[in-house]
């Protein structure tokens, strides 16, 4: 941990107790701040504010109130989901309080080489492998933090500068972090993710730009070349380019040509050897493959990780296979883009559970994907009718559940040996479930309740 005199003697409020919020106000008492901590919610668990308490950070939930805005403050600590609507952010921005987020504070004390990994989608899987491939080789520290559901500052504390951090960083995170600097950056792909958050396009490219603001040309970045958009993006950065592509050769960087991956021209191994499914786990592997080539990993290293990892839990996730039927998590899919890739991953007859809260789209784009792989759907939540007007147009059975769960025994009697079934929902989970994790986790559970196994 690098030593900072930055907030000796400050005023800062820190607004949302999740985990990173809950850990930067600790920190932020370490680096002798005055600080108030504050919720919109009252939390159920009272050693949440007992432990604030007791660290000296005055602790205010149940509201944001307004008044915060007139306490001074020299700081404002964001939870990332909070939008700068919120009147009390809004206030702050008016009044010209720097707001940041805590991968801003992460990086401000952390004093070793940083990786960081931004994109729509492939984010979780691209920093796991980026962190797995990197720790295979190193002599020092290699982990991984960040959007990933572990804190940066976190652990940005216990690192030393020979030691390396590969965080995940969303736009939201990103908005708030001024002055980060990874030496490689990674955008994986730029959709049109957030855009309720952040009102327009261009508004949500610019805050995955951030991640490459302050990077100069001694400086990597490592983005998706797939797309004529995305190679123009990345002419908006200072850093030396270094593309992945699975559609384009480019001797720059990764690549893929006649189902062989190559680094600046050099063979690393098959894309047949990669346990994960999918292309678009190819385009996560040659992301990560060029951030690791360029940290000084070995291609036996890479070939290591790849041909062992099975993947990030929600997110195309190997269950189990049973009575010749594999069973696929893919909760962490939350919009058409990520159930477009992942039924592309299979080659055989997909039984598809899809549905969940009604965002006011429809989804006609994955009719052809659904002609081309599904044998047949299972739909619930607030969004179910449109998905089964989708179902419909490509002449693929459908039958309504309650939700995720009770879809697991009517898919079963579906289907048949050879079949995969694959939760990939194509919608957030909000109508009935906290997060995606959890929807993900119930899934799973009534998997090994159907099967009598554990997940594998």
């Amino acid at each position: 941990m690098k030593k900072i005199d930055e907030y000796q003697g400050k005023k800062v409020l820190v607004m949302g107790f999740g985990i990173s919020g809950i850990n930067a106000a600790h920190l932020l008492v370490k680096l002798g701040a005055n600080v108030t901590a504050n919720d919109k919610a009252t939390p159920k668990n009272n050693d949440i504010v007992d432990d604030l308490e007791a660290d000296g950070i005055k602790v205010i939930t149940g509201d944001n109130p307004i008044s915060l805005a007139n306490e001074g403050f020299d700081v404002v600590v964001k939870n990332p989901g909070i939008p700068y609507d919120n009147p009390l952010v809004a206030a702050f921005v008016k009044q010209g309080t720097p707001i940041i987020t805590e991968a801003e504070l992460g990086w401000q004390i952390f004093d070793g080489h940083l990786v960081s990994v931004t994109g729509s989608n492939g984010k979780t899987t691209t920093t796991t492998l980026t962190q797995l491939m990197i720790a295979e080789n190193a002599k020092h520290q290699v982990k991984y933090a960040g959007n990933i559901g572990i804190s940066f500052s976190k652990i940005a504390e216990d690192l030393g500068p020979d030691d390396t951090l590969v965080t995940e960083l969303s736009s939201f995170q990103l908005l708030g972090a001024p002055t980060i600097h990874p030496h490689i950056a990674i955008i994986t792909n730029i959709f049109s993710n957030h855009l309720d958050y952040h009102k327009t396009r261009e508004n949500y490219i610019n805050a995955k730009l951030n991640i490459t603001r302050n990077q100069t040309k001694d400086d990597f970045l490592v983005i998706n070349w797939d797309r004529d958009e995305w190679q123009k993006i990345a002419q908006r950065s200072q850093a030396t380019i270094v593309p992945f592509s699975r559609l384009n050769k480019s001797h720059e960087g990764s690549y893929v040509e006649d189902g062989m991956i190559y680094w600046r021209g050099q063979e690393v191994m098959p894309t047949k050897d990669i346990r994960l499914i999918g292309p678009q786990n190819v385009e996560n592997a040659l992301a990560a493959i060029a951030a690791a080539k360029l940290s000084g990993v070995t291609n036996d290293a890479i070939k290591k990780v790849l041909t062992t990892f099975s993947g990030v839990r929600h997110r195309l996730q190997y269950v189990m296979e049973y009575q010749e039927r594999l069973f696929y998590n893919d909760s962490k899919s939350t919009d058409i883009e990520a159930t477009e890739v992942a039924l592309q991953g299979f080659d055989r007859p997909v039984i598809l559970l899809a549905g969940g809260l009604d965002r006011g789209y429809t989804f006609e784009r994955l009719v052809p994907y659904f002609k081309k792989h599904v044998k047949a759907m299972i739909v619930f939540g607030e969004c179910k009718d449109k998905m089964k007007d989708a179902g419909n147009q490509a002449g693929v059975p459908v039958v309504e559940s309650e939700n995720a769960i009770t879809a697991v025994p009517e898919a079963w009697k579906l289907s048949e040996p050879g079949d995969v079934i694959l939760l990939s929902p194509a919608n957030a989970s909000w109508d009935q479930f906290s997060s995606f994790e959890v929807r993900g986790d119930k899934f799973i559970e009534a998997v090994e309740e159907l099967t009598g196994k554990k997940e594998q």
